[in-house]
């Protein structure tokens, strides 16, 4: 459910692993050129897809007898979609999330959304969480991933699902941890980027990627996460790619703050949502709610929400009461 880089690239992974794929999508020219042509040329210009992808406007026709649902929107629209979809849910589907974020309204993670709105069991929602940058999938370049379900048949299932000769997944019984994983290495891309855009070199990059894993880290454990997960495809793994890669949409947003850019000019270099600043202010609202100290989210959140200066917030990272480094 999504027509954007990620749900298709996704779809792509699919289609490689033998199953006929619908993509929903709201954009008429979209669906209309993956129907004509075999193309998303708005996301992955040049590229052919599998004749095994069909798309469509119609939620209830992509949604009709699915026991398999990926959704891939924005986090932020996430439950007014749902609201939309929940009649024509099949009841016994399993549905995996491929996005990474966190509610803002409610503070939920998004397999709490998915369970709040459609009223269903955990062991029937997965997530979807490693170094999964679209542009590369899309190209069919060897990756792999994390699938988390509280079920680990069902996370099993998933995993399978998405077998390629390209595209790897382990899965995990741990949720919580995957998915705060994938919504706080966002924000950690965001400073990276802001780095890069101050014309810092690789050792800034790897400091702030580094402390980047333990604030993560220090946050999903305090939530019931289990550690190795941050030290797995969905944390350091994914965290890598997010925060060095130029495909990132959240990085490429941190780099245009960085350069001086507006908000607004630097979500245009983006082109598409970026999760981590929509996910910042719940995020440390909850690290506050356990008395959790995340300056690299709070410094971040200075320059998007206060219009700060990056050169002051990067000297302000530096600027933190000396502790031990497992601290």
């Amino acid at each position: 459910m999504g027509g954007g880089a990620w749900a298709t690239a996704c779809g792509q992974v699919l289609a490689d692993a033998g199953h006929n794929v619908v993509l929903w999508a709201r954009s008429e020219a979209v669906v209309n050129d993956i129907n004509e042509n075999n193309k998303n040329s708005k996301f992955h210009p040049g590229v052919k897809l599998s004749s095994r992808i069909s798309a469509t406007t119609s939620a209830q026709v992509a949604l009709d007898k699915k026991e398999l649902v990926f959704f891939a929107v924005p986090a932020q629209s996430l439950r007014e979609n749902l609201e939309e979809w929940q009649d024509f849910v099949s009841p016994t589907a399993v549905y995996v999330s491929l996005i990474k974020g966190v509610e803002n309204s409610t503070k939920m993670r998004i397999s709490e959304v998915i369970i709040d709105v459609l009223k269903c069991s955990e062991n029937r929602v997965a997530v979807v969480s490693g170094p999964n940058l679209a542009g590369e999938i899309i190209h069919r370049q060897p990756t792999a991933t994390t699938i988390a379900c509280a079920d680990e048949d069902v996370a099993a299932d998933v995993a399978n699902a998405l077998a390629t000769n390209y595209f790897r997944a382990f899965w995990t019984t741990d949720v919580i941890g995957t998915e705060l994983a994938g919504a706080v290495k966002n924000i950690v891309a965001i400073a990276n980027g802001i780095a890069v855009g101050l014309g810092l070199g690789e050792n800034t990059q790897s400091a702030l990627i580094t402390r980047g894993l333990a604030e993560m880290t220090r946050l999903g454990v305090a939530l019931g996460a289990k550690t190795e997960t941050f030290l797995g495809l969905a944390g350091i793994g994914d965290l890598i790619a997010t925060s060095q890669s130029p495909l990132s949409r959240n990085r490429t947003f941190g780099e245009a703050l960085g350069q001086g850019k507006t908000i607004e000019e630097a979500q245009l270099k983006a082109h598409g949502t970026v999760e981590g600043a929509k996910s910042l202010a719940p995020l440390l609202a909850i690290a506050a709610k356990y008395e959790l100290d995340m300056p690299i989210a709070a410094q971040v959140l200075r320059v998007i929400r206060d219009g700060d200066d990056a050169h002051d917030v990067m000297a302000a990272l530096l600027d933190q009461p000396i502790t031990a480094e497992n601290e």
